[in-house]
């Protein structure tokens, strides 16, 4: 067959295909068009027809509504179509009354600089894949370094997909080198070492490795702890106090018996704002605690490490540039839509155990000339141009705006929790200074009118029964998104709705709506 006549076969095999059209190339725009007007519109559409936070409905309805829209979208109406039922079927965090999880409304900013890269397309495994994205990354990743406290020229980070990825990667990076000392091996190449009797390595310089992370800490420390190699229970809970923070104290006799134990404390992990309560613990204190007993430090800043945004709640973090590595999250406080996760590490050399070489990515003789590589900055090859979006968002609005926009959120949370500790029938959870929150998050219950029996145990069982079921109702009803989670310790009573305030465009009129939203539901509870 000819070249003329395979190239005419070609187009007859595409002809009748609808929506082959491409995003990128110098036609890219054109055809995006006209199928963006449409999936704003059918947007609108869709939350319209929500009309609320979530979609008024059981997960039972809301699936076979899924269901059958999906299958009978065909053709050029599938787009409208799916787009209008994803609305409608989203919780929407731009909504004043869905206010459950680290989940931002993102900025229109954020989302347009986003929709750039999936038209283009680029991927950051490789410079001839991605020319201008690969710049892009180095340059937004040197000023987060300095936003940390790190010296830009000898820190070394990438992005990543959220804060369950950085801690891996810290960890990693803890379990070689820490451990690699240990040993006299070189873990990533030989593994970890094999238990031996009584559980130790089988030598006196390969104690069996530990982690120490407080009680409240983030559940991918036990996950990495697994992936690792180690195993969850290498993961020493550390006490916390009133206010869900690691003690200082509790952590440092933790160490001692690692080292009475025969023990290599491999690293020691501390949450800068824990998902329930914002709550930061002492970075400095860890800091110096890590380094007296040769341990690593990562700081799990995947949420607070918005604050270092803000010049009022900046401080709260101080201590956080001794960190050998640290998380952050730009898709919680930083209104960006996900991924937009970022690692970094102190030290550039301390990444050693990361370093990949691949031929067909990049061979050393194309970075010897000038064509620089992020494969081995990465646990991922394939990936996203996250950075762009980032650095549009800070070129946009800057580090005092986007600092206005945290401030914001804080001040909405303290009106909401004062708005629940002056409600009789709701009960704050005590949190820093007069039961403030720390960053953008609180928790509370909805106090059972029935309480205050002659039976605590009883009554205990029926807060926690009322409260996780006043949730329910108000996903039901498509009234509100409210969180739920449980104090540490054992037995009833512990079960805490959430409010994770994250929308600067919220009024404290709106929460306390909300809130009276939840006391009408935990009625209706009581009296079902």
């Amino acid at each position: 067959m000819t070249t003329e006549a395979l190239g005419a076969a070609v187009e007859e095999l595409l002809r009748p295909v609808i929506g082959t059209a491409l995003s990128g190339g110098a036609g890219g725009a054109a055809a995006l068009e006209p199928l963006v007007r449409e999936v704003l519109g059918a947007l609108a559409e869709g939350a319209a027809r929500r009309g609320g936070p979530v979609a008024a409905a059981s997960p039972a309805d809301l699936a076979r509504g899924v269901a059958d829209t999906f299958g009978a979208a065909r053709g050029t109406e599938a787009l409208g179509r799916l787009t209008e039922l994803l609305a409608h079927g989203s919780a929407d965090p731009a909504d004043p009354a869905c206010a459950a999880h680290l989940h931002c409304p993102p900025l229109a900013v954020a989302v347009a600089a986003d929709l750039a890269v999936s038209a283009l397309n680029p991927s950051q495994d490789s410079w001839d894949q991605a020319p201008a994205a690969t710049v892009l990354e180095t340059l937004l990743l040197e000023e987060m370094a300095g936003l940390v406290g790190y010296d830009p020229a000898e820190a070394a980070g990438v992005l990543t997909s959220g804060g369950t990825e950085s801690n891996l990667m810290g960890l990693m990076l803890a379990r070689d080198r820490v451990l690699g000392a240990a040993t006299g091996r070189q873990i990533e190449l030989t593994g970890v070492p094999r238990a031996g009797a009584g559980g130790s390595l089988g030598s006196a310089a390969g104690a069996r490795p530990r982690i120490l992370a407080s009680a409240a800490a983030h559940f991918s420390v036990q996950r990495a702890a697994a992936l690792l190699g180690l195993g969850e229970d290498a993961v020493i809970p550390v006490a916390v106090d009133s206010q869900l923070r690691m003690k200082t104290g509790a952590l440092t006799a933790a160490l001692e018996r690692c080292a009475e134990r025969g023990q290599l404390p491999v690293a020691i992990v501390a949450t800068a704002g824990t998902t329930d309560t914002g709550a930061i613990d002492p970075l400095r204190e860890c800091a110096e605690l890590a380094a007296r007993y040769g341990a690593w430090l990562h700081v799990d800043a995947a949420y607070g490490g918005g604050a270092l945004l803000s010049d009022r709640l900046a401080p709260l973090l101080d201590g956080i540039e001794l960190a050998d590595s640290v998380s952050l999250d730009w898709h919680k406080l930083g209104w960006q839509p996900a991924a937009a996760g970022i690692f970094l590490v102190r030290k550039s050399e301390t990444y050693a155990s990361l370093a990949r070489r691949a031929v067909y990515l990049n061979p050393a003789d194309d970075e010897e000339a000038g064509y620089p590589s992020l494969l081995g900055l990465s646990l991922r090859t394939t990936r996203r141009a996250d950075a762009f979006k980032i650095a549009v968002t800070l070129r946009t609005l800057g580090r005092e705006g986007l600092g206005r926009l945290v401030d914001a959120c804080h001040e909405l949370a303290v009106a909401g929790a004062r708005a629940v500790a002056a409600h009789p029938r709701l009960e704050l959870h005590g949190q820093a200074g007069a039961g403030e929150p720390v960053l953008t998050a609180f928790l509370f219950r909805y106090v059972p009118g029935a309480l205050a029996s002659a039976d605590a145990d009883a009554d205990a069982v029926r807060a926690d029964e009322v409260n996780a079921a006043l949730r329910r109702r108000l996903l039901r009803e498509g009234g509100a998104v409210v969180g739920r989670t449980e104090l540490p310790g054992e037995g009833p009573g512990r079960v805490r709705l959430k409010l994770t305030l994250l929308n600067p465009h919220t009024t404290v009129v709106e929460v306390e709506r909300l809130l009276a939203a939840v006391v009408a539901a935990g009625m209706a509870e009581e009296g079902a």
